[in-house]
């Protein structure tokens, strides 16, 4: 009799201590892969938010430091530099730039370090996979989470530049859509970097090559147009180039321009990096 092949998955194993077999990957983790149903994610994002709703004041303030301090800081240093930008004061114009680019940080953030710890470390996944929850089911629930977190970022810095007179109110309500697909745009990509990654230090290749250049060349801080024109047209494969795009002209009560292509692009990218970061992941939790 030949000897078995170490990697084959086999539906019996040993016996375990006890009397019981133990269970394959494939047992461990239910199948399909696909989400079972349209309410089971639905109790993933629900136990993410029980425990956020402890710390919710320490993360918001976290979330949303590093945002203001660009759009106080830049946006009133630089802005009686500049003076005004489109026609808007430069703060107005930096207040719709920041606002897209805190749902980029805080959808990215929270698909990576702390679904990766939940992943990896706690092995949260693991023990809600037990249940008849599908790997699809707890993917959907976590890009839903970081999608959530994403838009009370976005929408806190709308409603603070809407008070001090930098926003259009109660107009700019009007990019809460675009935030939540922007959200979960951002949301799944970082779940692909997940994925991939072997520790908490992986993330920082995402953070440096793809994050920074998006947030500088995206038209956050300036108008496209005074790139040159090459760089122009290699932002129009940036989402977040896309997101600033629609929320910057509803924020300033603006007409929108190219509506249907700028979510179009947002939508492919949210249900192409769904799938892939759904292949990546069951190879990396099933071998």
């Amino acid at each position: 009799m030949s000897e078995q092949d170490p990697r084959a998955d086999t539906t019996t194993a040993p016996a375990a201590a006890g009397g019981h077999a133990a269970a394959t990957p494939r047992q461990r983790y239910p199948q399909p892969l696909l989400p079972r149903n349209l309410r089971n994610w639905m109790m993933v994002w629900y136990r993410n938010y029980m425990v956020w709703k402890k710390l919710a004041i320490p993360s918001m303030i976290g979330n949303l430091a590093d945002p203001m301090i660009y759009l106080f800081g830049l946006g009133l240093g630089l802005g009686l530099m500049v003076g005004q930008v489109n026609g808007v004061s430069y703060i107005a114009f930096l207040a719709a730039g920041t606002t897209a680019s805190s749902v980029m940080m805080s959808a990215s953030f929270e698909s990576m370090y702390s679904a990766f710890s939940r992943m990896h470390v706690q092995r949260t996944w693991e023990a809600i996979m037990h249940a008849p929850l599908t790997l699809g089911d707890v993917v959907l629930g976590e890009i839903a989470w970081a999608a959530s977190k994403a838009v009370l970022s976005g929408l806190a810095i709308m409603l603070v530049a809407g008070a001090l007179g930098y926003a259009q109110m109660p107009g700019a309500l009007l990019a809460l859509p675009v935030i939540v697909l922007a959200g979960i745009a951002f949301a799944a990509l970082a779940m692909t970097v997940t994925a991939l990654a072997p520790s908490y230090d992986f993330f920082m290749f995402y953070q440096t090559l793809v994050m920074t250049p998006m947030l500088l060349l995206s038209g956050v801080f300036f108008p496209l147009e005074q790139l040159p024109e090459g760089v122009q047209a290699a932002t129009k494969v940036l989402p977040l180039a896309h997101a600033v795009a629609l929320i910057r002209p509803l924020m300033l009560g603006r007409p929108s321009e190219d509506v249907g292509l700028h979510l179009a692009v947002l939508g492919a990218y949210a249900m192409v990096a769904l799938v892939v970061c759904l292949m990546l992941l069951r190879r990396r939790l099933l071998r």
